[in-house]
C-alpha cells in the first residue's frame, strides 16, 4: 500500500478570470504564491519520500516552495500534466461557446469519449492519470509520496478510489493548494481526506472544471 498525497497548485491569474488552462498556463497570484508557501510549511511536518510534480509551470512553481522548506528533489513528470482542451484552452466559458457552439454543447454533454479538437478525451485524460499515478504508487510501494499536479488529476484519482462515473457530477470541489489523501495497491485505491486545507485558514479558493 502506497499513500498519495495529491496537491493542487496554488491559485493562478487564469484560475481567477475563469479561463481553461489545461497544458497552457498562466502564473501564481501573489496568493497562490502565499499559498505555496504554507504548503510548504504544512509538509514540513509530515514526512514523505519522493516529491513529484507535473512539469507545468504552476505546478512547478507550487512543488519549488515545498522543496525549499522540506528538502526534497522535485521529480518532473510530464504525465502529472492537466487534461488538453485543444482549441478551448485559454478561453472562459463564454469565449468556448462562442468561439464554437457546436463543440462547445459536444464538450459540455460529459461524453467520456469526446474530445475537443487537439485535446483528450476523458476517457483517455483518465487512463493516463490512473497509469501515471499507479506505476508511482508502484514505484514507492510502502511510502507516503507528494505529488503537485492539476485539478482534474485529483478529479482522476476521487473516480479511481470512489467508482464515480466519467460523465458524472463530482459532488466534491477543487481546492488550490489543498492536500487530497489516497491509497493505492496495485489497482485497488481508496480515499482519505479531500480538500485539506487547514494551512491555508481563510486564504482557500475553490474553482472548478471551468478553470483547470
Amino acid at each position: 500500500m502506497t499513500q498519495l498525497i495529491l496537491i493542487r497548485h496554488g491559485e493562478t491569474l487564469w484560475n481567477t478570470e475563469r479561463r481553461m488552462q489545461g497544458q497552457l498556463d498562466s502564473p501564481l497570484t501573489a496568493r497562490g504564491v502565499w499559498q505555496a508557501c504554507r504548503l510548504g510549511e504544512r509538509l514540513k511536518s509530515l514526512p514523505f519520500s519522493a516529491l513529484y510534480s507535473s512539469d507545468l509551470p504552476r505546478a512547478r512553481q507550487t512543488a519549488q516552495h515545498i522543496a525549499e522548506a522540506t528538502g526534497h528533489v522535485i521529480i518532473d513528470d510530464a504525465r502529472l500534466r492537466e487534461r488538453h482542451f485543444g482549441l478551448f484552452e485559454g478561453l472562459t466559458r463564454a469565449e468556448m461557446e462562442k468561439h464554437d457552439a457546436e463543440i462547445y454543447t459536444r464538450f459540455m454533454s460529459r461524453d467520456p469519449h469526446y474530445a475537443v479538437p487537439g485535446g483528450e478525451s476523458p476517457a483517455g485524460f483518465f487512463a493516463r492519470c490512473r497509469a501515471a499515478l499507479e506505476e508511482l504508487a508502484a514505484r514507492h510501494a510502502g511510502d507516503t509520496i507528494a505529488i503537485v499536479t492539476h485539478g482534474l488529476v485529483l478529479d482522476a484519482a476521487y473516480r479511481a478510489a470512489t467508482g464515480l462515473a466519467l460523465d458524472a457530477q463530482r459532488p466534491v470541489p477543487l481546492v488550490n493548494a489543498s492536500l487530497n489523501w489516497f491509497d493505492c495497491d496495485g489497482g485497488r485505491w481508496s480515499a482519505g481526506r479531500w480538500g485539506d486545507a487547514d494551512h491555508l485558514g481563510d486564504g482557500v479558493t475553490i474553482f472548478g472544471d471551468g478553470t483547470v
